[in-house]
């Protein structure tokens, strides 16, 4: 709970508490289904080997800490920093990218 919870009434605490279950649920399903969607589209692809998916883990990183830190009220400044290094990992893996092939018309 936040610090701002402690002022509210029972039925706002659960309330609020029932927000953060549905949350926490929408995210780790959303991060269930990116995560098979691209597993699928890299297999259909071909592209294998970890360099070329360190983007995408770093993004998925960047979810997980910000959920942890939901979890349990830590968001300052180590979750911060945290998903500013992760931000700065996964932009500079992009070059293990493979090149989009865009098809001619």
């Amino acid at each position: 709970m936040t610090v701002t919870t402690r002022f509210l009434s029972n039925r706002e605490k659960e309330r609020e508490k029932l927000n953060e279950i549905v949350w926490t649920v929408l995210l780790l399903a959303s991060l269930m289904v990116s995560g098979i969607y691209v597993y699928r589209k890299r297999k259909a692809a071909g592209i294998t080997g970890f360099k070329t998916a360190l983007t995408s883990i770093c993004f998925y990183l960047i979810a997980v800490v910000n959920l942890l830190a939901f979890w349990f009220d830590f968001i300052g400044l180590i979750s911060w920093a945290l998903t500013l290094i992760l931000l700065i990992a996964g932009a500079y893996f992009t070059k293990y990218l493979p090149p989009q092939q865009t098809e001619a018309k």
